[in-house]
């Protein structure tokens, strides 16, 4: 896949693609290339006025449907009102080192929006995903853990540890959703990719000294972070289990290839036990059908 870029984009024609997260940063860009290949894209996005202000400037079909995901009942009305099938699911909303808070169901601002509510939402969609989920996470996942504490209730909360937890979330429920995605049968699978370092909106706003340290110097643009997603979300024969990300000095910019994420989150004993957590935390539990 040396020098892939957005030009390589196969033509999406008849796909049905949602992008959560998809009115800025690279949501924004994914939802621009993919539409422009002719794919349907649904914009799933906290804020319809700003996704409807985003797809007003996009050249092909788009879709806005508001999604919360840092309220599980949200989540649930999305999925009780599509009505229709996909063919990728990419899981793109988060926030960046969230301080101190809770979601509406009482969650770590993190944890609870970057991984729980798009458990959730992969959850009640699941057997409606025709061909994969793409899970964005983040080179931060390296400095990751899963604490017993997942939602910082007994200990001092620290925000890069918090948003690096959910990162490594990210990656464990990916992998993890691929052995139950092959062990049901279903031709679904799940992919995950990171866009390095990229000049986001959520990033630029991180102007603290410990944001700029983690972060590790300039930014790429959001069209080259956008890569690694649009290549997990559309490139052909992409193995299930696949972590996608850019081919440069450690993976910070670049173009997409495949990258090898840190040990622990390949560790599937602790994937499936942060599988269960999230089951009995969102009350989301999956039933994967047979793909037929």
């Amino acid at each position: 896949m040396t020098g892939w870029t957005a030009r390589d984009v196969p033509d999406q024609r008849g796909r049905v693609v949602i992008v959560t997260g998809a009115n800025s940063g690279l949501g924004a860009e994914a939802t621009r290339v993919l539409a422009g290949a002719r794919a349907k894209v649904i914009m799933a996005c906290r804020d319809p006025g700003k996704a409807r202000a985003m797809a007003d400037t996009v050249d092909g079909d788009t879709e806005v449907r508001r999604l919360d995901l840092a309220d599980l009942s949200s989540v649930r009305r999305f999925a009780d009102d599509l009505d229709t099938e996909v063919d990728v699911l990419i899981n793109n909303a988060g926030v960046i080192a969230a301080p101190k808070g809770s979601t509406a169901d009482g969650f770590e601002q993190n944890i609870g929006i970057n991984h729980l509510g798009p458990f959730a939402l992969t959850g009640l969609l699941v057997n409606r995903v025709r061909n994969r989920v793409v899970t964005v996470y983040s080179g931060l996942h390296m400095l990751g853990r899963i604490r017993d504490d997942l939602n910082w209730e007994r200990r001092r909360h620290q925000r890069w540890l918090a948003y690096a937890q959910s990162k490594l979330a990210n990656v464990l429920f990916a992998h993890e959703l691929q052995r139950r995605l092959a062990a049901a049968g279903r031709g679904t699978v799940s992919v995950a990719a990171h866009p390095g370092l990229a000049a986001t909106e959520g990033q630029r706003r991180d102007a603290s000294l410990q944001g700029k340290l983690l972060a590790g110097g300039p930014a790429q643009s959001p069209e080259m972070g956008a890569l690694p997603v649009l290549y997990a979300a559309s490139a052909p024969g992409i193995v299930g289990g696949t972590c996608v990300g850019p081919d440069g000095f450690m993976q910070r910019s670049g173009y997409p290839t495949v990258v090898r994420p840190s040990r622990a989150s390949r560790d599937a004993a602790l994937a499936a036990g942060l599988w269960e957590r999230s089951e009995l935390l969102t009350g989301v539990r999956y039933a994967m059908e047979p793909t037929r």
